[in-house]
């Protein structure tokens, strides 16, 4: 039966039963502070078992050169019992439209739950000694979405289902974990952690048999370090000191787990492990035992930046980073040289903020980072884990805030390296059968109603912002989140029964308001934005008043709309279709926008300098030739299209690097042949890395077309810092005129003219402004230095009329050539 709730199990407490039947109360060594807590229980069901390769032993370590204690978590299936206080503060959540009817599951009584660690309350003592304890605020009513959008109201009964799922798994996280302070430090007690005594390895994995720590430091012996299991299907070993007091597992050295398992015997990496290579030559990663000394263990030296009123996002990958030399072979970029060769030039031309992309490891190169197998570890290609602290803390010295692509929304089918078929069973972290693999992916699909995957997220989100400092995160794959139907051959229309129906997955959407509730409550500063193309109401509204949280939604129909346009003449351009796409967001959301990101980038599609220029790219850029109408009308719309896109487009504004200037090369990964499971064969590149670079040098070279176009964003960028136009509450949108071709609107203390007509130039053309005095032109698209005509005198002042024009009570005449954006900024 379907569902608008995906999870459909209650949230219980299971109470210990005798020997045979049940779980038993935890030993008194097992106790903390005299507490012993109950454990909570999620109910399976049975399902088919895939098939697992079994990763070959390595032999080598292969790097030259985890964290610290205790946890329990379930294992067999369990009746699950509802404790009365659960109730009681489930009840509370009964919203002023009366109760919310409460939906059977799809998948039934796989719910939320599967472990509760004891020990919670030793841990938070220990870790606010010195500092001051940072706890995540109490949830609100989840009211005030309906007096921001009175029409939420025909669709109470979902909303406010939602908001009680999310109360009542705020309140056992509070009961049972310490709150989700305590609850997402589960780094600290799953994985490998260090005390003074030696190294405690733990891992959930309640489908195996037995388990054994294997490694460079036993000579890979599944029988020399077996591991003990308890009723919550937690393995463990605690590897004392070597005698002379160094740890047992040297730093660097290869580690896996050796699981006897429903699918056989299988060697796995660590869920929780800080670090993955590939060996050359090698197919399967292995996971590092990463715990450098004191000495090597990288410092940060400046203080994270406060978060800026407006964003400016400069979008980067660091593997293709890389410049063009003909004197070097192609290569992945490092950590290091991003952070010297790069954050300069993303400072310079003006933007606030870089978001990496591809940090989370991921076996396969050519997935942009997007299959990620190792969710805690930084991708090894690019360097090391203090390589990736020391780039952040260089964009901090120069005040840029680092924001991370972080996936949650699925992860990688690689059975070797990554979460699948982990401890041999389908359900792990996953949903079980079609459900839990995402057939145009190719991946897994987390079951966000499991405790455990809770855990893991959650703890995953919180590990970035702590250890490596990163300033937010903008989650990718939001709308295949909230919806079983994944937002895939879906046309979503603005109803709102689209986005509040049998379709939704309240399990996801309730993760999400817990990890903005985490992101927000622990690092007051720190950035949230959501990849949602379903344009979900309350989205980037707080959690307290009834929302999902985020920040920002990631505007994604603009960069669409500007797709299609291109596809066309511009003389067949609407205005106000224009207009229509970048102003249509909701009141009280932010938006950050784009005219085009890493996906129109990447081989098989077109970047907007391509679709407007094409092959002359290749030919006419350079100063001392002539130029072709197809260029000049390249440059002239590929200027005009980002700003427009930045004036009217949302509250903060996004570019993918290279694009400032036209990159004229699409992004194509090293790979070899790919079969289709159609049998089809996709030839490969022969795992070349030559279009897996940008070429800066053009966007630097005074000598080609490309420097105007990076000057011109480099301008706009700086327009931006100076006036703080996307967030100003003033916007107004006087004029689009279809047959002149003109889009005129207020934004903060500028007026923006554009005309996109492709030959009519207008003099003494009546711009309708609201406030009085004196322009000037702040910046012009036509200027020399952007690769234009100069057809603008910049010395003239231009004084407003009580002259109502547009709407407006004020106006003032400009001329304003063909194919050109003009800002004109109040200065007395």
């Amino acid at each position: 039966m379907a569902t608008f709730a995906v999870s459909g199990a209650t949230l219980g407490v299971a109470r210990p039963a005798g020997a045979g039947g049940g779980l038993l109360p935890r030993s008194g060594s097992e106790r903390r502070g005299g507490v012993d807590l109950p454990s909570l229980l999620l109910r399976k069901k049975d399902s088919s078992r895939a098939v697992l390769s079994r990763a070959a032993s390595p032999g080598k370590v292969l790097v030259p050169d985890g964290e610290s204690d205790d946890l329990a978590s379930p294992a067999q299936p369990e009746e699950l019992q509802i404790p009365e206080d659960i109730e009681e503060q489930t009840a509370e959540v009964n919203m002023t439209g009366g109760t919310a009817e409460k939906l059977e599951s799809s998948e039934p009584t796989q719910g939320i739950v599967e472990t509760i660690t004891d020990g919670v309350t030793k841990g938070v003592k220990e870790l606010v000694v010195g500092e001051k304890p940072r706890v995540v605020p109490k949830p609100g009513d989840g009211q005030k979405i309906y007096e921001i959008d009175p029409t939420l109201k025909d669709f109470r009964s979902h909303l406010d289902y939602r908001y009680s799922e999310y109360r009542r798994i705020r309140a056992a996280i509070d009961q049972h974990e310490g709150g989700l302070e305590a609850f997402s430090r589960g780094y600290e007690k799953l994985g490998f952690t260090r005390s003074a005594e030696g190294i405690t390895y733990r891992e959930w994995a309640p489908g195996a048999h037995s388990a054994a720590l294997v490694g460079d430091f036993n000579n890979w012996n599944p029988n020399a370090d077996t591991m003990t299991r308890d009723d919550y299907g937690v393995w463990e070993i605690f590897l004392p000191n070597n005698a002379d007091g160094s740890p047992a597992i040297p730093h660097g050295s290869r580690v896996k787990i050796r699981m006897d398992t429903p699918s056989g015997v299988k060697d796995s990496i660590s869920a929780w492990i800080k670090f993955s290579v590939q060996a050359p030559g090698e197919i399967p990663f292995n996971g590092i035992y990463y715990d450098p000394p004191e000495e090597e263990k990288y410092v940060f030296q400046h203080p994270q930046p406060k978060r800026p009123e407006s964003l400016r996002i400069y979008e980067s990958h660091i593997g293709m980073s890389s410049p063009w030399d003909l004197a070097q072979e192609p290569k992945i970029n490092s950590y290091a040289n991003f952070r010297d060769e790069v954050l300069p030039r993303i400072k310079r031309l003006g933007y606030n903020a870089v978001q990496i992309m591809a940090i989370q490891e991921h076996s396969y190169y050519a997935s942009f980072g997007y299959h990620v197998t190792n969710f805690f570890a930084p991708s090894s290609r690019f360097g090391t884990p203090e390589d990736l602290k020391s780039l952040i803390d260089r964009a901090h010295e120069l005040g840029l805030l680092v924001l991370m692509d972080i996936v949650h929304s699925h992860s990688s089918n690689n059975t070797l390296d990554g979460l699948n078929g982990f401890d041999g069973t389908d359900t792990h972290y996953f949903h079980g059968g079609p459900r839990g693999h995402h057939w145009m992916w190719d991946s897994r699909l987390f079951n966000y109603g499991s405790w455990e995957v809770l855990r893991f997220l959650l703890s995953n989100a919180r590990w970035w912002l702590e250890e490596y400092k990163f300033d937010g995160f903008r989650f990718d794959g939001v709308t295949s989140m909230m919806y079983t139907h994944h937002g895939l051959q879906m046309t979503f229309t603005g109803n709102y029964g689209e986005y509040f129906g049998f379709a939704t997955d309240v399990d996801a959407v309730v993760y999400l308001m817990l990890v903005n509730d985490l992101i927000h409550g622990l690092y007051p500063d720190a950035v949230s934005i959501g990849e949602d193309v379903s344009g979900m109401p309350t989205f980037c509204i707080p959690v307290p008043d009834g929302g999902v949280g985020f920040d920002y939604r990631l505007h994604m129909a603009v960069a669409d709309k500007w797709i299609e346009l291109l596809k066309q003449s511009d003389e067949s351009w609407k205005m106000g279709d224009i207009v229509h796409t970048l102003t249509n967001r909701r009141w009280l959301e932010k938006c950050v926008t784009y005219a085009e990101s890493h996906d129109q980038a990447l081989v098989g599609d077109k970047t907007i300098a391509f679709w407007l220029m094409d092959k002359d790219m290749y030919d006419f850029m350079a100063l001392d030739r002539p130029s072709t109408p197809r260029i000049d009308r390249g440059i002239a719309l590929h200027k005009m299209i980002r700003l427009v896109t930045m004036g009217l487009g949302g509250e903060g504004y996004l570019n993918f690097m290279g694009n400032e200037f036209g990159h004229p090369e699409w992004i194509d990964f090293p790979r070899g042949p790919q079969t289709l499971p159609t049998g089809k064969v996709l030839p490969g590149n022969n795992n070349s890395y030559d279009k897996c670079r940008r070429r800066f040098d053009l966007g630097d070279a005074d000598f080609l077309r490309y420097r105007g176009m990076q000057e011109f964003d480099q301008a706009m960028q700086h327009l931006e810092e100076k006036y703080g136009f996307m967030t100003s509450e003033h916007q107004y949108v006087s004029r689009k005129h279809e047959e002149d071709k003109v889009i005129i609107f207020e934004r903060g203390d500028l007026v923006f003219v554009f005309n996109f007509h492709w030959s009519n130039s207008f003099f003494d053309y009546r711009v309708g402004c609201s406030r009085p005095g004196k322009y000037k032109v702040a910046l012009d698209s036509d200027d020399a230095l952007f690769g234009g005509f100069s057809r603008l005198d910049h010395d003239v002042d231009y004084f407003t009329t009580e002259h109502p024009h547009d709407n407006r009570p004020r106006s003032f005449s400009v001329y304003t050539p063909s194919r050109t954006a003009v800002v004109y900024a109040l200065t007395e």
